[in-house]
């Protein structure tokens, strides 16, 4: 077995290409030899600024010979068959073989040198590659046949154990030299295989490892905070970054002016990421130090200094402008940033962020003035509180209460800092009136400054400048707060005025894009409807709140209506159809809906008598198909968010089909009890007892509840015992249930077990006496109904 070394060396692959460069090249270097019966022991990928490479482990010397057989026509087929096979196949009749009647074309093919298959397998390979984004180069550009690559691809090494593979691509040839780092190694290097190839490279000053790179940069620029004092703020995804921008890593420390710490910390922190790709560190207190780490690609005979002095310089011109864009923002206040808002296209279809801004603030106090979201009595009502979405700083997450600056100043009409258009009242209605007030606000940093220059900070800038301007704490919080959560394992908001804003926010956006037919389809969800009603989910699970869920999505389509007229909810629907009534008749758009829409419209729905009464009656139909679609659009998430929560999609399916359970928290409570009892004994065999009576009723056709009445009869032992567990169970199960214990109306169904079991093996059902038959049955159907009361088990798998 022999070992095969690739190396692809080009100008600068972009760092974020080369994760998926490796995986493309195992892949098609696989799939190429599978074509010739050959495969590798291992394949070993490596991706760097300068050069993409493979190393494939055990390769035989030489493909097996293979011995291939094509069927052909009986032997006493007509001679023009046996023509025509001969014609396909090259062969002679003589050479054909025949068997049991019937000939075969039999070919022996010998077995070919592996490196004749890397020799044309290299440059398919080369020039099937997928690049996210590739170019062409030189004087063969001006052809749109010439080969693309990532940059002007330099050099290829091709050596199958100690020899060079021969190709050509593009007028490069392959060969068995390389070269080291551009600037302490740049001469030729003769390669010897793929054994020594990482430590042939290594000598060069180059780290062909990503991740051994990455191990470097993590270490190295860990020491450097420890040894100043400080700690390095951990960002994986600046180490890969780094790894992929240097062949020999140098993590060096250096200082900015402690003036720019007045900036928010997330904006420095930003700035240094994403324009200079440096790390930030924290000091003992968790606050952020005016410390960075930048990675250098060469080791300086100065240690680093003139580098640090220089990175130094560039960071602190990239900070004087985010300091002039937070200090020019702060001059306006949010309050006059709003009617901005309005010249901001949200959709065309649904008008400008401003009249988003006037849906959600009207939904959020909804969701308060009906006692949805209510204060928690332990919440502190000083700086931001418990029940926070907190987070660490430095990470650029959500920044912690001490960060906000507020302005202790009463809120009186006119003040700068604070309410000027809404008053507050006491009571109940101040919560309403600061989830209004903080939707208000939520989406005027849209228009500064800064989120211009980083849009990553939409929310949480607005968070900083409504602290800053005197806003109460709560709504400063719930601006900063209202996007989140934006992603799995992302701070999910409790605090009462952040979660009316953050789930008005988000179902809004839901509803609106699925009354205009803008829904998520396959892969494809390019208004993140997917991502927002995870979001509403999670923060519904975590904060408790008890929310009818078709009530919910009823007041938030409802909503749409005063902004943009009724017509909106029809306009998907009649969009489509474009009939003008004069060309059907009468209530031509009433029928074309009816076809276009049949499950939509009443069964006996039948045309108005005049045609505003005609489109007002479509719309209320509009408005059922829509809410439906989202109601099972948001069923269909929280499966997906359960699941990966470790809850059976069945249960979930269970429960909702007893209709009247959209109250998220009582029904992951029920469906978590059922998930725990249906994996017990008790669980499986009520399980199975259940199926068989309900089988037998769907059998003899007895559908939906039926009267109960004790049996004329004398009811046999089995029988008697069923009637008396069901007369115990019944109230048990749906007092419990009442009461929201779902583990004690479990534990109520479980004592059915046993009796069902005996009234199966001694009882017969369809007895011949039609009263017992009639009596029995209704038994079943009792049976059927108790369980019903906590879940509908027809649903459950297994």
């Amino acid at each position: 077995m022999t070992d095969f070394l690739l190396e692809l060396r080009s100008e600068e692959i972009p760092a974020r290409m080369q994760a998926g460069a490796r995986e493309n090249l195992a892949k098609l270097f696989t799939a190429e030899m599978a074509k010739a019966g050959l495969s590798a022991g291992e394949i070993v990928t490596y991706a760097g600024p300068r050069r993409l490479a493979l190393i494939a482990r055990g390769l035989p010397a030489a493909t097996e010979a293979v011995s291939e057989e094509v069927k052909g026509p009986r032997a006493s087929a007509p001679p023009q068959a046996l023509e025509g096979f001969l014609r396909k196949t090259g062969l002679t009749r003589e050479q054909l073989t025949e068997r049991d009647g019937v000939l075969f074309a039999i070919t022996e093919k010998p077995g070919r040198a592996t490196a004749e298959v890397l020799a044309e397998a290299i440059p398919a390979i080369v020039r099937a590659f997928p690049w996210p984004k590739s170019m062409r180069w030189g004087a063969e550009s001006a052809s749109t046949e010439s080969m693309r690559w990532v940059r002007p691809l330099h050099a290829i090494v091709a050596l199958f154990g100690a020899e060079v593979v021969p190709f050509e691509i593009a007028g490069i040839t392959s060969g068995n030299v390389t070269r080291g780092h551009r600037f302490h190694a740049p001469a030729e290097i003769v390669l010897t295989g793929a054994d020594a190839y990482v430590e042939q490279l290594r000598a060069a000053k180059v780290l062909v490892d990503q991740d051994e790179r990455a191990a470097m940069i993590r270490e190295r620029a860990s020491a450097l905070a420890a040894e100043a004092g400080l700690e390095l703020v951990e960002d994986e995804g600046l180490v890969a970054e780094n790894a992929g921008l240097t062949e020999w890593p140098v993590p060096l420390l250096g200082r900015f002016d402690e003036a720019f710490l007045d900036v928010p910390p997330e904006v420095i922190q930003l700035t240094a990421r994403v324009n200079q790709k440096y790390f930030v560190c924290r000091s003992a207190d968790g606050k952020l130090a005016n410390a960075f780490v930048c990675t250098a690609n060469i080791e300086a005979s100065d240690g680093g200094a003139k580098i640090v002095e220089g990175n130094g310089k560039v960071l602190a011109a990239r900070l004087s402008d985010a300091r002039f864009f937070y200090e020019t923002d702060l001059k306006t206040k949010l309050d006059d940033l709003r009617p901005k808002l309005e010249k901001i296209v949200f959709h065309e279809k649904l008008g400008t962020v401003a009249d988003k801004v006037e849906r959600v603030a009207k939904l959020a106090r909804w969701l308060v003035e009906e006692g949805i979201v209510t204060e928690s009595p332990s919440r502190r009502r000083e700086g931001l509180g418990e029940g926070s979405a907190t987070g660490d700083v430095a990470r650029g997450d959500v920044p912690p209460p001490s960060q906000f600056q507020v302005n202790d100043a009463p809120h009186r009409s006119g003040h700068a800092g604070g309410m000027t258009d809404l008053k507050l009242v006491n009571g109940g209605g101040e919560l309403a009136d600061l989830a209004e007030r903080a939707a208000y606000l939520a989406k005027a940093d849209l228009v500064t400054g800064m989120v211009g220059e980083f849009p990553e900070l939409q929310g949480l800038m607005g968070g900083y400048y409504a602290a800053a301007q005197g806003e109460d704490p709560r709504v400063a919080e719930a601006v900063r707060d209202h996007y989140k959560p934006v992603g799995q394992g992302d701070d999910v908001p409790t605090a009462p005025v952040t979660v009316a804003v953050a789930l008005a926010d988000k179902l809004d956006t839901i509803v609106s894009f699925f009354a205009i037919d803008q829904r998520p389809t396959g892969s494809k969800d390019p208004f993140a409807l997917r991502r927002a009603a995870l979001g509403d989910l999670a923060t519904i699970e975590k904060s408790g709140v008890r929310v009818s869920l078709g009530a919910f999505v009823s007041k938030a389509i409802t909503g749409l209506g005063p902004v943009f007229g009724d017509k909106l909810l029809v306009e998907g629907a009649i969009d489509q159809l474009k009939i003008a009534e004069q060309s059907r008749g009468p209530h031509a758009i009433w029928r074309a809906f009816e076809e276009a829409f049949p499950d939509v419209l009443p069964e006996d729905a039948f045309p108005p008598s005049d045609p505003a009464t005609d489109f007002a009656m479509l719309t209320e139909a509009s408005v059922s198909n829509t809410m439906l679609q989202v109601m099972q659009f948001l069923i269909d998430r929280l499966k997906v968010q359960q699941r990966e929560a470790g809850v059976r999609h069945d249960l979930i399916d269970a429960v909702f089909a007893l209709g009247g359970e959209d109250d998220l928290v009582r029904l992951l409570a029920r469906v978590r009890a059922l998930q725990a009892f249906v994996t017990t004994d008790d669980g499986t065999n009520l399980l199975a007892g259940y199926k068989r009576a309900a089988n037998i009723l769907k059998k003899e056709g007895v559908e939906g509840d039926q009267p109960w009445t004790a049996p004329t009869y004398t009811p046999e032992p089995a029988e008697a015992d069923l009637i008396a567990a069901l007369d115990a169970a019944e109230p048990k199960a749906a007092q419990a249930v009442q009461a929201e214990d779902f583990e004690a109306a479990m534990a109520a169904l479980a004592s059915l077990r046993a009796p069902i079991d005996r009234f199966f093996d001694d009882v017969t059902v369809n007895d011949a006496d039609p009263a017992k038959r009639t009596a029995r049955l209704a038994l079943l159907a009792r049976v059927r109904a108790a369980v019903h009361t906590v879940a509908d088990f027809s649903r459950i798998e297994g």
